[in-house]
């Protein structure tokens, strides 16, 4: 028996040391070298990057559009969830592939799209420019394209959890007299809480880090127009190279941070559970 055992065991562990090896070689070893390569000047850089103007700029225009696009496909994701999980219709099978298209589209492609949409000379232009309104090398533009890219997280952690919930709970609330709203709030919502949740540390980890499009629809106006990917961008390109890996750290602190939060309090809603 422990001669069949072994092999199985040594297999395992083989299989474990390797994935451990992947994910430290092409997750972990890169951003211990953002940490050291940031440092390296000394710990001085950190006050010094983070309380220079144009950083503090890029960051909060950076939180703005993430907060934006967090509300904004949050929002519509749940709706279009519940839509292809509770609904029939013909043409469902065609939404559900078309949620899956900022996966399948480069940032830049969608970022040329706006362009022709409401560039100079595009199909929408006119129509804002007559209502003074600027869209491209501004903040809407910027948010649009990023809404755009952050659409699918959401819906797709979402739409599995009410495939598995069914409609056993939601159709005895309605038995019981509760409204749909109330059946939402009471029943749906509670159930997907946590998916809704992970869905929405997704997007905000995607919406921080995102420069193609942006960097297409944004212009580069320094101190206007640049998120903290761009200025990581324009401060690279100018040699600057501490101050870049600085504002990089602070991304991927926030991004990670975020995460690792989400999962613990998943797992530990998870251990309550099954306590109960």
């Amino acid at each position: 028996m422990s001669a069949v055992a072994t092999p199985k065991v040594r297999g395992r562990g083989w299989l474990l040391a390797a994935c451990l090896v992947w994910v430290g070689v092409l997750l972990l070893v890169p951003l211990v070298g953002i940490v050291i390569t940031a440092l390296q000047p000394g710990i001085h850089v950190v006050t010094q990057t983070l309380s220079a103007p144009d950083v503090i700029h890029a960051v909060e225009l950076t939180a703005v559009i993430t907060a934006v696009s967090v509300v904004v496909t949050a929002l519509f994701g749940v709706v279009v969830a519940w839509v292809l999980v509770r609904q029939r219709f013909w043409g469902r099978s065609l939404m559900n592939a078309a949620v899956d298209l900022p996966f399948a589209l480069s940032p830049v492609a969608v970022g040329l799209a706006a362009l022709v949409l409401f560039g100079p000379g595009g199909w929408l232009a006119p129509f804002f420019e007559a209502r003074g309104i600027q869209i491209i090398f501004a903040l809407p533009s910027m948010v649009l394209v990023t809404v755009f890219i952050c659409v699918p997280f959401t819906i797709r952690e979402v739409v599995p959890v009410l495939e598995e919930i069914g409609l056993d709970e939601e159709d005895a609330s309605r038995t019981l007299g509760a409204s749909v709203w109330q059946t939402f709030f009471r029943v749906t919502l509670p159930n997907i809480r946590w998916a809704l949740t992970y869905g929405v540390a997704l997007t905000t980890a995607r919406a921080v880090g995102e420069i193609g499009a942006v960097l297409i629809v944004s212009g580069l106006l320094q101190g206007k127009t640049e998120t903290a990917t761009l200025f990581i961008f324009r401060a690279y390109e100018e040699r600057q190279i501490p101050a870049a890996y600085m504002v990089a750290l602070l991304l991927a602190a926030v991004s990670v941070t975020l995460l690792v939060v989400i999962e613990f309090l998943r797992h530990r809603q998870e251990r309550e559970r099954s306590r109960t």
